[in-house]
């Protein structure tokens, strides 16, 4: 198998929770070293997460995997010193506190820069490193909100719901990832960089990019979004309509050719030849009608069945899945996307399945070579290693609970 893309990149991972872990397990699955600096005794906070049974959850687990855990107290003097020589032989370090936190440390863009000036740094925080808002407490939740998808997410009756997976801090590790790939890229194609290599990702901003025209159809149309349940406005038929066995179809009819084609489908040539609905604009306003005509053809067919003449049809559609649906998919086992590792759960190493690597690159593939490790877990390795401190040295750091 040819080397992983990103072997030589040294990264070190000065977050914690999602955001900035997120980004830098991309590093991670594609071969980069990345260190992950931890609190020592607690660790990372996203280790007592979702947890039933022993000492470190899931969540921890798939984030942190393939990464190295070294414990190290920022707080002090020491701490600090070793920090700023891990960071003379790292090529990226991402951190998501709040503004103003890592120059408290010591450890400021300044400081990491004049400890190595090739340095590529990745700031993530709720509102960004400047702006009036730029010292208030941001998590996803709140980004989410305040980029405007809370809002449209839910039914127009009630109150907002919040999705449930953690968009705002995904889609900031990504763009943050990202913005540490260009530099990186500059940087080897010889391009000057004027100041330091940083990169500034707010979560809400995250989010915002993946509004659409929220704001331009403010502006064009004078139409603020409000929650449509399901459905996204103007894009009709699209929604989750309801089988005969209880369980849900995701159909995307919303493109000229696919609509026509699932009003035959459903038995409703009258409706895939009307002319009047050729236009996206005419099938919004009759969107009752034609979700009414197709949950009365899918209420009469199970969800495989409707998926499988839909697809035959050349419909988008698909079944909407619960987790022990998705475990138990082919299409899934397939593409690599379960990846079964050994894990200490309580005591003893079970087989958990993972998730795969995205995105997908057949000649230079990722790979998961383990979950996210115990705490601690790296650090004789790393400093000892990279750093050259003897074993003395760090019994004497252990000893001052440094390390």
């Amino acid at each position: 198998m040819a080397e992983a893309p990103l072997t030589g990149i040294r990264v070190l991972e000065l977050g914690s929770f999602i955001a900035a872990p997120f980004a830098t397990r991309l590093f991670a699955d594609f071969g980069a070293e990345v260190i992950k600096i931890e609190r020592p005794v607690t660790g990372d906070e996203l280790r007592g997460w979702r947890r039933s049974r022993g000492s470190t959850s899931m969540l921890f687990r798939t984030i942190a995997r393939n990464k190295k855990s070294v414990t190290l107290d920022l707080r002090g003097d020491e701490g600090r010193r070793i920090a700023l020589d891990l960071v003379r032989h790292t090529d990226v370090v991402v951190e998501n506190f709040r503004p103003g936190a890592l120059e408290r440390l010591g450890l400021g863009p300044d400081r990491l820069t004049e400890a190595n000036p090739e340095v590529v740094v990745v700031r993530i925080s709720g509102y960004g490193q400047t702006g009036p808002y730029r010292d208030r407490a941001g998590f996803g939740g709140v980004a989410e909100a305040f980029a405007g998808l809370r809002h449209v997410t839910g039914y127009p009756d009630r109150p907002p719901v919040r999705p449930a997976a953690p968009i705002a801090d995904t889609a900031a590790g990504l763009h943050g990832a990202v913005g540490a790939l260009i530099l990186l890229l500059a940087k080897a194609r010889g391009q000057a960089h004027a100041g330091p290599r940083l990169v500034d990702v707010a979560l809400y901003e995250s989010v915002f990019m993946m509004m659409e025209s929220l704001i331009p159809d403010l502006d064009a149309y004078g139409t603020a979004r409000e929650r449509t349940a399901g459905n996204l406005p103007g894009v009709v038929p699209s929604g989750v309509y309801p089988a005969a066995d209880g369980q849900s179809v995701m159909i995307a009819g919303n493109s000229s050719g696919a609509f026509g084609r699932l009003m035959s489908a459903v038995g409703r040539d009258d409706l895939a030849a009307d002319p009047t609905l050729a236009d996206g604009d005419a099938r919004y306003a009759r969107e009752t009608e034609l979700d009414e005509a197709i949950t009365a053809w899918t209420s009469r067919h199970s969800a495989a069945d409707a998926v499988r003449i839909l697809g035959e049809a050349g419909v988008p559609a698909g079944p909407v899945y619960d987790a022990r649906a998705i475990a138990a998919d082919e299409h899934y086992q397939a593409r690599g996307m379960l990846r079964p590792m050994k894990v200490v759960v309580d005591g003893e190493p079970e087989d958990i399945r993972f998730p795969g690597v995205v995105p997908h690159l057949p000649a230079t593939p990722g790979e998961v070579r383990w979950a996210g490790p115990e705490l601690g877990e790296h650090t004789d390795e790393v400093l000892g290693g990279l750093l050259g401190l003897t074993d003395e040295e760090l019994a004497a750091y252990r000893e001052r609970k440094v390390v």
